[in-house]
């Protein structure tokens, strides 16, 4: 069974590092890396600068500068790459938040799928508060994406729908309850909880949510 250490190996969210950490700048000269290769590393700092600058100052006092000093990037290279601070701020969003559910997804059918749905269930959610409370300042995307306006919302919706795929193994539930709705409503549950938590700070207490999120997953489909 994969752990939650194993599924988040070679994963690295955004926020991570510091986009000023030695060996990570470019430096001036002959290179040897394509035009391609510098543009894919600048991009990588610059999504670490935005999310520990929204972290830090929040979204609507996130200022471009800011995020290119925390990046260790000029601004002009920003914009090479971004068309201002929503793009940057959805691209760090999305790129993160698929990161983690390609974690959850390898635990989960590490840890069985079908074959035991409240286990597999546990081990994604396991890898999900894990990678959160490791990294912190991608964990207060989850709050912060709201202020982003449409955008933002749009992503969020994204995240939250690809959540379903998690419940292709459930059990079917009750026959009078519209399976599609109560999906949507347990996911809903579980995004407030991480939400609350994350907007509150608590961050080391994240892991201490499994075993509630796991029963308010799992209860609706397995109860009669």
């Amino acid at each position: 069974m994969t752990s939650a250490r194993e599924a988040e190996e070679g994963l690295v969210l955004p926020g991570a590092r510091s986009g000023r950490e030695p060996g990570r700048s470019l430096r001036p000269g002959p290179r040897r890396l394509s035009p391609e290769q510098v543009a894919s590393r600048q991009r990588e700092r610059l999504l670490d600068g935005v999310a520990r600058t929204v972290a830090e100052n929040g979204y609507a006092g996130a200022r471009i500068s800011d995020i290119c000093r925390e990046a260790g990037v000029t601004r002009p290279v920003f914009y090479e790459l971004f068309s201002g601070k929503e793009d940057a701020v959805i691209a760090a969003y999305r790129g993160g938040t698929q990161q983690v559910v390609r974690a959850m997804q390898r635990a989960y059918d590490e840890a069985g799928g079908a074959a035991d749905w409240p286990a597999s269930v546990r081990a994604g959610l396991r890898v999900l508060l894990t990678l959160l409370t490791e990294t912190p300042a991608f964990a207060t995307m989850v709050v912060e994406i709201e202020s982003v306006g449409p955008a933002g919302r749009r992503a969020r919706a994204e995240l939250l729908a690809s959540f379903r795929r998690f419940f292709a193994d459930a059990p079917p539930g009750p026959a009078w309850v519209a399976r599609g709705e109560l999906v949507d409503i347990v996911v809903g549950a579980v995004h407030a909880a991480v939400h609350r938590a994350v907007d509150e700070g608590r961050f080391a207490d994240l892991p201490l949510l499994l075993d509630t999120l796991v029963h308010v997953v799992v209860t609706p489909f397995t109860r009669e």
